[in-house]
C-alpha cells in the first residue's frame, strides 16, 4: 500500500513486550505532539500527559494498578493520559477526544518504530493511580497510561470481516 497513514493503520499492532533500550527525549515529544493535535470539542484540548519512566520508583507502584503488571514492568516507557476536568467542554466528546489523542500516540510511537499497547483496564484502579501520583481526582481524571518500547517480539491481531460489524451493508 502507497498511503503511510493506511499502512500504518494496519500494521500497528499491540505490543507487551520490549527491549531495555531507552526512550529518547525527541521520540518521547514525538509522540506527545502527535497527541496535542488530536482534535477536541471546540478544540479544548483537555488532555494532559504525565511520562513515566522505568527508573521513576512509582512505575512499580503504577504495575500495582493493573493485572497487565508484567506489561508495566517490561515498559522503559509510559506516558499517562488524564483530562483536566476543568478544562471539559462535553463530557463524552471530551471522552472521545482522549481516545483519538491515546491513538495518536500510539500511531506515532509505532512510526517511529516503536511498539506500545493501551492499558485500559487500569481505569478500574483509577483513584489508586491518581493517589500514587498525587493528582487531585477533583481536576485530573485518569484515563490511561500507554506502555512504550522497543518491541521485544512482533505483535499479532485480527479484525472480524467488514460485513459482520455491519449495520447495514452499502
Amino acid at each position: 500500500m502507497s498511503n503511510p497513514v493506511l499502512t500504518a493503520l494496519l500494521e500497528r499492532r499491540s505490543i507487551r513486550q520490549y527491549t531495555d533500550r531507552p526512550i529518547t527525549r525527541e521520540e518521547i515529544t514525538t509522540m506527545l505532539e502527535a497527541g496535542r493535535w488530536a482534535p477536541s470539542g471546540k478544540n479544548n484540548q483537555p488532555f494532559r500527559f504525565l511520562v513515566i519512566r522505568s527508573d521513576d520508583p512509582r512505575m512499580d507502584r503504577l504495575a500495582d494498578c493493573t493485572i497487565y503488571s508484567h506489561v508495566v514492568k517490561s515498559a522503559p516507557l509510559m506516558i499517562g493520559v488524564f483530562l483536566d476536568k476543568n478544562s471539559l467542554y462535553h463530557e463524552l466528546k471530551d471522552h472521545q477526544s482522549a481516545g483519538a489523542c491515546i491513538q495518536n500516540i500510539m500511531l506515532a510511537a509505532h512510526s517511529l518504530g516503536l511498539g506500545s499497547v493501551w492499558l485500559g483496564q487500569m481505569m478500574n484502579n483509577a483513584q489508586k493511580v491518581l493517589d500514587i501520583l498525587s493528582l487531585d481526582p477533583a481536576t485530573y481524571e485518569f484515563i490511561t497510561f500507554i506502555t512504550i518500547g522497543e518491541p521485544a517480539k512482533e505483535g499479532s491481531s485480527s479484525r472480524k470481516p467488514l460485513e459482520d460489524i455491519m449495520l447495514e451493508q452499502f
